[in-house]
C-alpha cells in the first residue's frame, strides 16, 4: 500500500463507538478493568492494554501505530519534545563509563545533553568528524555505546555515509542512531541504509505547521534491549510521553505530510537558486543544489528532495540582523518546517550560550542566517528576502 494511503486510513485499534473518521481525542488519565486479573496483566504488560495515561493512551498509540507502518519499524514511541526522544533513546543505550561517537555539527542542546548533562553520570562524548570514516573508527572501542549523528546537521547541512557508519557500527555491534528531522521518513528508508534507530523533532513536518510540541524514537528491532528499555524503565520512571493533544494533531499532520513537505522542498530548491543570483549573499548552502559537496550523497541516501532547510551567509553579522529586522513576509521565529517560512540568526539564538572558541568548532557563523521555508508562494518569499536586503529585481 502507498505510504500516503497508510498515513490516511491505517485503522485505529479498535473501532470508535460512534465510528468516528478522526481520530477521538482520549484525554483521560485511568482506564477501567473489567476484573482485576486483567488490571493485572495490563500493568505488568502481559496484555496490551491501557493502564495509566503517563505510559500509554489510545490517541498516542494510534499515532505510534500509523508511524510504525510507514516506516516498517518494530517499536515507535512518542515523546513530548524531540529533545525528549532523544534523551531517553541515549539514557537507553549509555551508561557510566560509556561513550558515546558524535560530531561536533549537533544541534545545539543536544550537543549540550551529550557532552554536558551525560558526562555528569560518568557518559564520554568522543566527538570527531563523521564524514571521516577512519577517524570514525578509531574513535569507536569496547567502551562505545552508539554511534548518533543528523542525517542533515542544522545549520551546517553536513551529510554522512550511513552505510558506511553502519558497517563500522556492526563491527563493534552498537546501534546507530540517526536524528532525520530535516529529510522525514515518507522520503527515505533509513533502515535500509543501515540505521538501527531513528528519532525526530515530530514538532517540526509531522506537527503540520507548528501546532503542537513531539518526538518520535523508531527502533528497527535490532538492539532489543533498547526497546525494553524505553517500554520497561524510562517511560515510567520519566515521563516524557507525548500529550494526546499532540497525537492527535500530529496524527492529523501525518495526513497531509507528503504533499506539504513536497511543495516546502520545492520552494526550498527553487529559492537556493535563486538567492545565488544575489550579490549580498555571500553564500548559500542547500545540499539541493548540485554543485554542493553533498549533492550526491544526498541524492543516494534520500531521494530527489532535499528538505526546506536553506542556509545563507552575508558579510557580518550586523548585516544578518538589519535584513532579519527588514523582513516582512518572512517571520522572525525559530522553529523548522512551519506552513510559514521562518528565519534566524542561529549563532545568537539557539546556539547563543557557546563561547566563540566552541562556535567555531562547530563552524557555526556570526554571519549565518537560517531560513525555514514554509508553503507560501515562492516569489513573495523571494520578493521579501531582496526586500530586506534592499536589492531590487
Amino acid at each position: 500500500m502507498n505510504k500516503q494511503t497508510i498515513a490516511i486510513d491505517n485503522p485505529t485499534v479498535r473501532p470508535d463507538a460512534y465510528g468516528s473518521l478522526a481520530v477521538p481525542i482520549y484525554t483521560n488519565v485511568s482506564f477501567e478493568f473489567d476484573d482485576a486479573a486483567r488490571m493485572a496483566d495490563a500493568f505488568t504488560g502481559r496484555i496490551k492494554a491501557p493502564d495509566y495515561a503517563r505510559v500509554e493512551n489510545p490517541t498516542v498509540t494510534n499515532f505510534e501505530n500509523r508511524v510504525r507502518q510507514l516506516t516498517g519499524a518494530a517499536h515507535v514511541t512518542a515523546f513530548n519534545s524531540g529533545m525528549s526522544a532523544i534523551s531517553n533513546v541515549l539514557f537507553a543505550v549509555a551508561a557510566q563509563g560509556r561513550n558515546i561517537v558524535t560530531s561536533r555539527h549537533l544541534f545545539g542542546n543536544t550537543l549540550s545533553l551529550i557532552t554536558v548533562t551525560l558526562r555528569q553520570f560518568g557518559v564520554e562524548a568522543r566527538l570527531c568528524d563523521l564524514t571521516d570514516l577512519k577517524a570514525v573508527d578509531e574513535a569507536t572501542d569496547d567502551g562505545s555505546c552508539c554511534i548518533y549523528l543528523e542525517t542533515v546537521t542544522n545549520p551546517q547541512q553536513e551529510v554522512a555515509d550511513l552505510e558506511a557508519l553502519s558497517r563500522i557500527a556492526l563491527r563493534r555491534n552498537i546501534p546507530l542512531i540517526a536524528d532525520s528531522t530535516v529529510i522525514p521518513f515518507i522520503e527515505t528508508s533509513l533502515k535500509d541504509l543501515g540505521v538501527d534507530i531513528e528519532v525526530l523533532s515530530s514538532t517540526k513536518y509531522l506537527s503540520g505547521g507548528g501546532t503542537s510540541l513531539g518526538g518520535l524514537v523508531i527502533d528497527y528491532g535490532t538492539f532489543p534491549d533498547i526497546n525494553r528499555r524505553i517500554k520497561g524503565d524510562l517511560l515510567f520512571n520519566i515521563g516524557a510521553y507525548m500529550n494526546p493533544y499532540s497525537a492527535y494533531q500530529q496524527t492529523l499532520g501525518l495526513e497531509t505530510l507528503d504533499v506539504r513537505y513536497q511543495r516546502q522542498a520545492s520552494n526550498a530548491l527553487y529559492i537556493a537558486e535563486r538567492l545565488r543570483n544575489i550579490s549580498t549573499i555571500s553564500k548559500v548552502t542547500y545540499i539541493g543544489l548540485k554543485d554542493n559537496p553533498f549533492y550526491d550523497l544526498a541524492r543516494r541516501q534520500f531521494g530527489p528532495t532535499s528538505g526546506a532547510m536553506v542556509i545563507i551567509d552575508l558579510e557580518s553579522k550586523e548585516a544578518c540582523f538589519n535584513f532579519i529586522n527588514r523582513l516582512q513576509l518572512v517571520h522572525r521565529a525559530t522553529n523548522l518546517f512551519d506552513n510559514r517560512t521562518l528565519a534566524i540568526h542561529p549563532a545568537s539564538t539557539i546556539f547563543g550560550n557557546f563561547t566563540t572558541e566552541q562556535l567555531e568548532q562547530m563552524d557555526v557563523r556570526d554571519t549565518t542566517i537560517r531560513l525555514s521555508i514554509g508553503l507560501e508562494d515562492p516569489d513573495d518569499i523571494l520578493d521579501d528576502i531582496r526586500q530586506a536586503l534592499n536589492e531590487s529585481r
